[in-house]
Protein backbone atom coordinates (compact mmCIF):
# COMPACT_ATOMS: atom_id res chain seq x y z
CA UNK A 1 0.00 0.00 0.00
CA UNK A 2 1.18 3.59 -0.63
CA UNK A 3 3.10 5.04 2.26
CA UNK A 4 4.38 1.75 3.66
CA UNK A 5 8.04 2.65 3.16
CA UNK A 6 9.99 5.74 4.33
CA UNK A 7 10.88 6.92 0.83
CA UNK A 8 7.15 7.23 0.05
CA UNK A 9 6.48 9.75 2.86
CA UNK A 10 7.05 13.46 3.19
CA UNK A 11 9.20 14.71 6.06
CA UNK A 12 6.26 15.47 8.36
CA UNK A 13 4.74 12.00 7.86
CA UNK A 14 8.18 10.47 8.26
CA UNK A 15 8.70 12.10 11.66
CA UNK A 16 5.24 11.01 12.83
CA UNK A 17 5.70 7.39 11.74
CA UNK A 18 9.45 7.03 12.25
CA UNK A 19 9.36 3.94 14.49
CA UNK A 20 7.08 2.15 12.05
CA UNK A 21 9.40 3.07 9.17
CA UNK A 22 12.47 1.87 11.03
CA UNK A 23 10.75 -1.47 11.61
CA UNK A 24 9.71 -1.74 7.95
CA UNK A 25 13.25 -1.01 6.73
CA UNK A 26 14.86 -3.47 9.14
CA UNK A 27 12.32 -6.13 8.13
CA UNK A 28 13.33 -5.64 4.49
CA UNK A 29 16.99 -6.39 5.20
CA UNK A 30 18.15 -9.75 3.95
CA UNK A 31 20.55 -12.24 5.54
CA UNK A 32 23.03 -12.21 2.69
CA UNK A 33 25.52 -14.33 4.69
CA UNK A 34 23.93 -17.52 3.29
CA UNK A 35 24.95 -16.50 -0.22
CA UNK A 36 28.48 -15.54 -1.23
CA UNK A 37 29.74 -14.40 -4.63
CA UNK A 38 32.13 -16.96 -6.05
CA UNK A 39 34.50 -14.54 -7.76
CA UNK A 40 36.67 -15.39 -10.79
CA UNK A 41 39.15 -17.49 -8.80
CA UNK A 42 36.66 -19.73 -7.03
CA UNK A 43 37.65 -23.42 -7.10
CA UNK A 44 34.69 -25.74 -7.58
CA UNK A 45 34.62 -29.05 -5.78
CA UNK A 46 34.95 -31.26 -8.92
CA UNK A 47 38.16 -29.42 -9.83
CA UNK A 48 39.52 -29.76 -6.30
CA UNK A 49 38.53 -33.44 -6.23
CA UNK A 50 40.32 -34.03 -9.55
CA UNK A 51 43.54 -32.56 -8.15
CA UNK A 52 43.11 -34.60 -4.97
CA UNK A 53 42.77 -37.83 -6.98
CA UNK A 54 45.91 -37.00 -8.96
CA UNK A 55 47.91 -36.54 -5.76
CA UNK A 56 46.39 -39.70 -4.31
CA UNK A 57 47.32 -41.70 -7.42
CA UNK A 58 50.84 -40.28 -7.72
CA UNK A 59 51.57 -41.05 -4.07
CA UNK A 60 50.01 -44.52 -3.97
CA UNK A 61 47.12 -43.40 -1.78
CA UNK A 62 49.56 -41.25 0.24
CA UNK A 63 51.76 -44.22 1.14
CA UNK A 64 54.61 -42.69 -0.87
CA UNK A 65 54.22 -38.98 -0.23
CA UNK A 66 57.58 -37.48 -1.13
CA UNK A 67 58.90 -34.36 -2.80
CA UNK A 68 59.26 -36.27 -6.08
CA UNK A 69 55.77 -37.77 -6.11
CA UNK A 70 54.11 -34.55 -4.97
CA UNK A 71 55.99 -32.54 -7.59
CA UNK A 72 54.97 -35.03 -10.29
CA UNK A 73 51.35 -34.54 -9.27
CA UNK A 74 51.80 -30.76 -9.37
CA UNK A 75 53.18 -30.97 -12.90
CA UNK A 76 50.00 -32.80 -13.86
CA UNK A 77 47.68 -30.32 -12.12
CA UNK A 78 48.84 -27.17 -10.30
CA UNK A 79 45.80 -27.22 -8.01
CA UNK A 80 47.55 -30.08 -6.20
CA UNK A 81 49.31 -27.30 -4.29
CA UNK A 82 45.92 -26.28 -2.86
CA UNK A 83 45.26 -29.88 -1.85
CA UNK A 84 48.59 -30.02 -0.04
CA UNK A 85 47.81 -26.76 1.74
CA UNK A 86 44.43 -28.13 2.81
CA UNK A 87 46.07 -31.24 4.24
CA UNK A 88 48.42 -28.99 6.20
CA UNK A 89 45.49 -26.87 7.35
CA UNK A 90 47.36 -23.61 6.83
CA UNK A 91 46.85 -20.34 5.01
CA UNK A 92 49.28 -19.49 2.22
CA UNK A 93 51.14 -16.91 4.38
CA UNK A 94 51.46 -19.42 7.23
CA UNK A 95 52.84 -21.99 4.82
CA UNK A 96 55.38 -19.43 3.58
CA UNK A 97 56.47 -18.71 7.16
CA UNK A 98 56.91 -22.45 7.76
CA UNK A 99 59.14 -22.73 4.68
CA UNK A 100 61.14 -19.70 5.83
CA UNK A 101 61.72 -21.11 9.31
CA UNK A 102 62.33 -24.75 8.37
CA UNK A 103 64.15 -24.37 5.04
CA UNK A 104 65.40 -20.77 5.14
CA UNK A 105 63.33 -20.04 2.03
CA UNK A 106 63.07 -16.42 0.88
CA UNK A 107 59.37 -16.79 -0.02
CA UNK A 108 57.34 -13.86 1.27
CA UNK A 109 53.73 -13.93 2.43
CA UNK A 110 52.71 -11.86 -0.60
CA UNK A 111 54.49 -14.23 -2.96
CA UNK A 112 52.78 -17.19 -1.29
CA UNK A 113 49.35 -15.60 -1.79
CA UNK A 114 50.15 -15.00 -5.45
CA UNK A 115 51.38 -18.55 -6.00
CA UNK A 116 48.32 -19.97 -4.21
CA UNK A 117 46.07 -17.96 -6.56
CA UNK A 118 48.01 -18.75 -9.74
CA UNK A 119 48.07 -22.47 -9.00
CA UNK A 120 44.32 -22.60 -9.42
CA UNK A 121 45.11 -22.78 -13.15
CA UNK A 122 45.84 -26.49 -13.82
CA UNK A 123 48.84 -25.93 -16.11
CA UNK A 124 50.47 -23.07 -14.19
CA UNK A 125 53.36 -25.03 -12.64
CA UNK A 126 54.06 -27.00 -15.81
CA UNK A 127 54.30 -23.75 -17.80
CA UNK A 128 56.65 -22.28 -15.20
CA UNK A 129 59.12 -25.13 -15.70
CA UNK A 130 59.35 -24.20 -19.37
CA UNK A 131 60.45 -20.61 -18.65
CA UNK A 132 64.00 -19.70 -17.67
CA UNK A 133 62.73 -16.47 -16.10
CA UNK A 134 60.60 -18.38 -13.62
CA UNK A 135 63.40 -20.13 -11.72
CA UNK A 136 62.85 -18.08 -8.55
CA UNK A 137 59.12 -18.86 -8.46
CA UNK A 138 59.80 -22.56 -9.09
CA UNK A 139 62.33 -22.57 -6.26
CA UNK A 140 59.77 -21.04 -3.91
CA UNK A 141 57.04 -23.51 -4.88
CA UNK A 142 59.47 -26.40 -4.42
CA UNK A 143 60.27 -25.14 -0.92
CA UNK A 144 56.55 -25.20 -0.12
CA UNK A 145 56.29 -28.77 -1.37
CA UNK A 146 59.35 -29.89 0.59
CA UNK A 147 58.23 -28.41 3.89
CA UNK A 148 54.69 -29.73 3.44
CA UNK A 149 55.90 -33.27 2.73
CA UNK A 150 58.22 -33.10 5.73
CA UNK A 151 55.62 -31.79 8.19
CA UNK A 152 52.90 -34.15 7.02
CA UNK A 153 55.30 -37.07 7.33
CA UNK A 154 56.40 -36.05 10.82
CA UNK A 155 52.93 -35.58 12.20
CA UNK A 156 52.05 -33.53 15.27
CA UNK A 157 54.50 -33.39 18.20
CA UNK A 158 53.28 -33.88 21.75
CA UNK A 159 52.15 -30.72 23.54
CA UNK A 160 51.53 -29.58 27.09
CA UNK A 161 48.03 -29.62 28.55
CA UNK A 162 46.19 -26.36 28.05
CA UNK A 163 47.64 -25.63 24.67
CA UNK A 164 46.31 -26.85 22.43
CA UNK A 165 29.53 -24.35 7.42
CA UNK A 166 27.09 -23.54 5.28
CA UNK A 167 24.76 -25.84 3.30
CA UNK A 168 26.76 -26.41 0.12
CA UNK A 169 28.63 -29.29 1.72
CA UNK A 170 28.57 -32.98 0.95
CA UNK A 171 26.64 -33.77 4.15
CA UNK A 172 23.89 -31.14 3.74
CA UNK A 173 23.65 -30.40 0.02
CA UNK A 174 20.70 -32.77 -0.48
CA UNK A 175 19.07 -32.56 2.94
CA UNK A 176 18.51 -35.67 5.05
CA UNK A 177 19.71 -37.99 2.26
CA UNK A 178 23.14 -36.35 2.34
CA UNK A 179 23.27 -36.51 6.11
CA UNK A 180 22.33 -40.19 6.13
CA UNK A 181 24.97 -40.94 3.49
CA UNK A 182 27.65 -39.23 5.57
CA UNK A 183 26.64 -41.13 8.67
CA UNK A 184 26.36 -44.66 7.23
CA UNK A 185 29.00 -44.74 4.50
CA UNK A 186 32.70 -45.32 5.05
CA UNK A 187 33.31 -41.75 6.18
CA UNK A 188 34.88 -40.67 9.52
CA UNK A 189 31.96 -38.32 10.00
CA UNK A 190 32.49 -37.62 13.70
CA UNK A 191 36.06 -36.53 12.94
CA UNK A 192 34.85 -34.25 10.16
CA UNK A 193 32.21 -32.70 12.41
CA UNK A 194 34.73 -32.15 15.18
CA UNK A 195 37.13 -30.35 12.85
CA UNK A 196 34.26 -28.27 11.54
CA UNK A 197 33.17 -27.51 15.10
CA UNK A 198 36.62 -26.12 15.85
CA UNK A 199 36.92 -24.28 12.58
CA UNK A 200 35.13 -21.70 10.43
CA UNK A 201 33.46 -23.15 7.29
CA UNK A 202 34.23 -21.19 4.11
CA UNK A 203 36.35 -18.74 6.13
CA UNK A 204 39.14 -18.41 3.57
CA UNK A 205 36.69 -17.90 0.73
CA UNK A 206 34.62 -15.39 2.73
CA UNK A 207 37.76 -13.36 3.37
CA UNK A 208 38.79 -13.57 -0.28
CA UNK A 209 35.47 -12.25 -1.59
CA UNK A 210 34.63 -9.79 1.18
CA UNK A 211 34.91 -6.85 -1.21
CA UNK A 212 32.68 -8.55 -3.78
CA UNK A 213 29.81 -8.73 -1.28
CA UNK A 214 29.45 -4.95 -1.37
CA UNK A 215 29.68 -4.96 -5.14
CA UNK A 216 26.54 -7.09 -5.35
CA UNK A 217 24.48 -4.05 -4.31
CA UNK A 218 26.48 -1.68 -6.52
CA UNK A 219 25.99 -3.94 -9.53
CA UNK A 220 22.23 -4.12 -8.90
CA UNK A 221 22.03 -0.30 -8.76
CA UNK A 222 24.12 0.07 -11.90
CA UNK A 223 21.93 -2.39 -13.79
CA UNK A 224 18.80 -0.39 -12.98
CA UNK A 225 20.43 2.89 -13.98
CA UNK A 226 21.57 1.43 -17.30
CA UNK A 227 18.20 -0.10 -18.08
CA UNK A 228 16.52 3.26 -17.44
CA UNK A 229 19.06 5.15 -19.55
CA UNK A 230 20.15 7.28 -16.59
CA UNK A 231 23.43 9.17 -16.88
CA UNK A 232 25.65 8.39 -13.89
CA UNK A 233 29.21 8.38 -12.67
CA UNK A 234 30.35 5.37 -10.64
CA UNK A 235 33.43 6.11 -8.56
CA UNK A 236 36.32 3.72 -8.08
CA UNK A 237 37.49 2.31 -4.78
CA UNK A 238 39.23 5.01 -2.68
CA UNK A 239 38.85 7.48 -5.56
CA UNK A 240 39.21 11.16 -4.73
CA UNK A 241 36.72 13.61 -6.28
CA UNK A 242 37.35 17.38 -6.21
CA UNK A 243 34.90 19.09 -3.87
CA UNK A 244 34.07 15.86 -2.00
CA UNK A 245 35.96 15.03 1.15
CA UNK A 246 34.36 11.62 0.88
CA UNK A 247 33.36 10.30 -2.52
CA UNK A 248 29.96 8.56 -2.87
CA UNK A 249 29.56 5.36 -4.89
CA UNK A 250 27.37 7.01 -7.56
CA UNK A 251 26.86 10.58 -8.75
CA UNK A 252 23.83 11.31 -10.96
CA UNK A 253 24.21 12.61 -13.59
CA UNK A 254 27.87 13.40 -12.70
CA UNK A 255 30.11 14.67 -9.90
CA UNK A 256 30.35 18.22 -11.30
CA UNK A 257 26.66 19.03 -10.89
CA UNK A 258 25.04 16.14 -9.01
CA UNK A 259 21.30 15.93 -8.45
CA UNK A 260 21.57 12.63 -6.58
CA UNK A 261 24.40 10.80 -4.88
CA UNK A 262 24.04 7.16 -3.86
CA UNK A 263 25.99 5.22 -1.28
CA UNK A 264 25.71 1.40 -1.34
CA UNK A 265 26.57 -0.56 1.77
CA UNK A 266 26.18 -4.26 2.70
CA UNK A 267 27.38 -5.80 5.95
CA UNK A 268 26.67 -8.79 8.19
CA UNK A 269 28.44 -7.30 11.22
CA UNK A 270 26.82 -4.72 13.50
CA UNK A 271 30.12 -3.00 14.29
CA UNK A 272 30.84 -2.57 10.60
CA UNK A 273 27.25 -1.40 10.10
CA UNK A 274 27.83 1.38 12.63
CA UNK A 275 30.86 2.59 10.67
CA UNK A 276 28.98 2.43 7.37
CA UNK A 277 26.03 4.39 8.76
CA UNK A 278 28.53 7.02 9.93
CA UNK A 279 29.92 7.20 6.40
CA UNK A 280 26.46 7.75 4.91
CA UNK A 281 25.66 10.42 7.49
CA UNK A 282 28.93 12.16 6.61
CA UNK A 283 27.76 12.40 3.01
CA UNK A 284 24.60 14.16 4.21
CA UNK A 285 26.68 16.55 6.35
CA UNK A 286 28.91 17.15 3.34
CA UNK A 287 25.84 17.93 1.18
CA UNK A 288 24.62 20.53 3.69
CA UNK A 289 28.04 22.19 3.65
CA UNK A 290 27.94 22.33 -0.14
CA UNK A 291 24.55 24.07 0.01
CA UNK A 292 25.96 26.66 2.41
CA UNK A 293 28.75 27.28 -0.08
CA UNK A 294 26.19 28.12 -2.74
CA UNK A 295 26.19 24.82 -4.63
CA UNK A 296 22.90 23.29 -5.80
CA UNK A 297 21.11 21.02 -3.33
CA UNK A 298 21.37 17.32 -4.16
CA UNK A 299 19.64 14.25 -2.78
CA UNK A 300 21.59 11.74 -0.69
CA UNK A 301 20.34 8.18 -1.09
CA UNK A 302 21.41 5.09 0.87
CA UNK A 303 21.09 1.55 -0.50
CA UNK A 304 21.84 -0.87 2.31
CA UNK A 305 21.44 -4.54 3.11
CA UNK A 306 22.71 -7.28 5.40
CA UNK A 307 21.85 -8.46 8.88
CA UNK A 308 24.42 -6.12 10.46
CA UNK A 309 22.08 -3.17 10.03
CA UNK A 310 19.34 -4.98 11.96
CA UNK A 311 21.25 -4.44 15.18
CA UNK A 312 21.50 -0.67 14.66
CA UNK A 313 17.90 0.48 15.20
CA UNK A 314 18.89 3.85 16.67
CA UNK A 315 21.29 4.48 13.78
CA UNK A 316 18.58 3.46 11.30
CA UNK A 317 16.18 5.98 12.83
CA UNK A 318 18.70 8.82 12.45
CA UNK A 319 19.63 7.70 8.94
CA UNK A 320 16.03 7.65 7.69
CA UNK A 321 15.29 11.08 9.13
CA UNK A 322 18.48 12.73 7.87
CA UNK A 323 18.05 11.30 4.36
CA UNK A 324 14.35 12.25 4.25
CA UNK A 325 13.38 8.60 3.97
CA UNK A 326 15.62 7.84 0.99
CA UNK A 327 16.85 4.52 2.36
CA UNK A 328 16.45 1.44 0.16
CA UNK A 329 17.24 -2.25 0.67
CA UNK A 330 17.75 -5.05 -1.84
CA UNK A 331 14.04 -5.89 -1.63
CA UNK A 332 12.95 -2.28 -2.36
CA UNK A 333 15.65 -1.41 -4.88
CA UNK A 334 13.11 -1.72 -7.70
CA UNK A 335 11.54 1.50 -6.37
CA UNK A 336 14.79 3.47 -6.24
CA UNK A 337 14.30 5.41 -9.47
CA UNK A 338 10.61 6.22 -9.03
CA UNK A 339 11.02 7.58 -5.49
CA UNK A 340 14.15 9.69 -5.90
CA UNK A 341 15.27 12.50 -8.17
CA UNK A 342 16.90 9.85 -10.34
CA UNK A 343 13.57 9.71 -12.19
CA UNK A 344 14.39 13.13 -13.72
CA UNK A 345 17.15 11.48 -15.77
CA UNK A 346 15.27 8.47 -17.16
CA UNK A 347 15.61 8.31 -20.94
CA UNK A 348 14.31 4.82 -21.72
Amino acid sequence: MPGDRPFELNQEELEQRIEEMVTETITDLSSEFLLMPTGPGFVKYPDFQSAYEILKRRTGAFQDLSFETARAALLENSLVLGVLRSILGMTAPEWAELARVELNSDITQGAARGIDKDCRKPDYYLNLTRRQSALKTIERIDSLIRVAVHCIGEGAPSTQDGFLHRLAKFDTAYGKKSLAHAAIENVPYAVLLYERYLGRPFAAHRDAVSELVGEVMENAIEQRLREAGVSYRKTGRAERIPGFGQAPDFCIPDEINPAVIIEAKVTSDDGTARDKVARIKELETQRNKHVQEGRPWYEVVACIDGRGFRQRRADMRVLILRLHGKVFTASTLDRLIAHTRVRMFVSK
